[in-house]
């Protein structure tokens, strides 16, 4: 299977990163929803632990849909893709250290873990508009973290809705591409 059959697969089966980004946007709003209504670090935890059920929750959420979102056994970017949701548990070491250096900066730093582990995204699914998820969301988190002093919580709201945008035009990529390909 060459590259761009690699990437189309990936792309059509996982909608556009659709469900992934849909599952992950819900997950950081309640994160930002219980560090600005419950406690700062309920959210930061929620945050921390719910990211391990990413990958299951984009899983049933495709099933839901009536996907099946196997790649076939010739996607040899599926290994990738494994290797890049590995990023983010790692990366949260640093989140870690940068909000024991510093509490307010959890979701700046949070966002530059998870919008630098999107760039790979660009070639995994073939499409450019993860790179700009990934500006936003390391452009975001520096912002917020070093020269806007926001509330706590805006970076993690700021980030769920960025997902939920991301999703919707995943998703609509996706259709445009079905219809052209039919």
């Amino acid at each position: 299977m060459n590259i761009q059959d690699a990437q189309r697969q990936i792309r059509l089966a996982f909608l556009g990163g659709f469900a992934g980004q849909l599952v992950s946007g819900i997950l950081w709003l309640i994160s930002a929803a219980l560090s600005t209504w419950i406690s700062q670090k309920y959210g930061m935890v929620f945050l921390f632990l719910s990211g391990m059920f990413i990958f299951p929750l984009t899983q049933l959420t495709l099933r839901m849909l009536g996907r099946s979102a196997k790649l076939s056994a010739e996607n040899s970017l599926n290994q990738l893709a494994t290797q890049i949701a590995l990023t983010v548990p790692i990366g949260f070491l640093l989140t870690g250290a940068a909000t024991l250096y510093r509490f307010d900066w959890f979701y700046p730093a949070a966002m530059i873990v998870v919008g630098a582990h999107y760039l790979p995204f660009c070639f995994l699914y073939g499409m450019w508009q993860f790179g700009i998820l990934a500006a936003l969301m390391v452009g975001g988190g520096v912002l917020f973290g070093l020269y806007l002093p926001v509330g706590f919580s805006v970076g993690g709201w700021t980030t769920g809705i960025l997902l939920l945008m991301a999703a919707v035009t995943g998703l609509l990529i996706v259709r445009h591409e079905q219809k052209v390909l039919r």
